[in-house]
């Protein structure tokens, strides 16, 4: 069974381009545009992984994170953060909120990204 992960990022180029090397890699990929829209879907089914940004439309990403460490569907589903915020602060902010790792987009290219979530997840986006 093919792994699942949400992907909340509301910049169609790279959102674009990113679910492309990780569907090449074998995950399941759904993209929310905006904050709402996120918390929306991943209460509305189980994900593996949740990819977050942290500028978002509606609702910022870190009070999606909150709300997704606080809700008892959505706990357990680790969360990394692919943000261009790269401030110390932000990045204690998401550790503390409950992100188990935060990337900078702006240094960070899909394969790295595909590579570090291949780590979490297994090699073959299967369970």
């Amino acid at each position: 069974m093919q792994m699942k992960i949400l992907y909340v990022e509301d910049e169609p180029f790279i959102a674009s381009a990113l679910v492309r090397v990780l569907e090449q890699a074998g995950f399941q990929v759904e993209v929310a545009v905006d904050g709402e829209k996120g918390i929306e879907a991943a209460n509305r089914q189980l994900f593996d992984l949740i990819l977050l940004d942290l500028i978002l439309p509606r609702i910022d990403g870190f009070e999606v994170l909150r709300q997704l460490k606080e809700g008892p569907a959505t706990k357990n589903t680790p969360v990394i953060i692919l943000s261009n915020l790269s401030a110390e602060e932000d990045k204690a902010k998401a550790k503390e909120l409950g992100a188990i790792d935060f990337m900078v987009k702006a240094f960070a290219n899909p394969l790295d990204i595909a590579e570090s979530v291949k780590k979490l997840l297994g090699p073959s986006g299967t369970k």
